[in-house]
């Protein structure tokens, strides 16, 4: 369950959606909890079921977006098409 829906005066930042060859590869989505944002993460493996690793904690919303956009260069490096949402 997504730490937003449990903290109502959270601020979702953005959403990352990564796919390739039409299947989900991950789902990252930053969350503002005003003295900390969190990333949360949905990993789907070629067989078995989604994970869910992490959530990474950082001290602001510089940090946490520049994990992000790390993650989405390494997807594309990997010939993922990652979208915003």
């Amino acid at each position: 369950m997504s730490l937003l829906r449990q903290h109502p005066a959270a601020r979702e930042l953005f959403l990352r959606h990564a796919k390739r060859d039409g299947r989900s590869i991950a789902v990252l989505r930053a969350v503002d909890y005003g003295d900390s944002c969190v990333v949360e993460t949905e990993v789907y493996p070629p067989q078995g079921n989604p994970v869910q690793p992490g959530p990474y904690t950082f001290a602001d919303a510089h940090q946490a977006t520049a994990f992000v956009t790390e993650a989405v260069e390494s997807l594309m490096y990997l010939g993922c098409d990652v979208y915003a949402e």
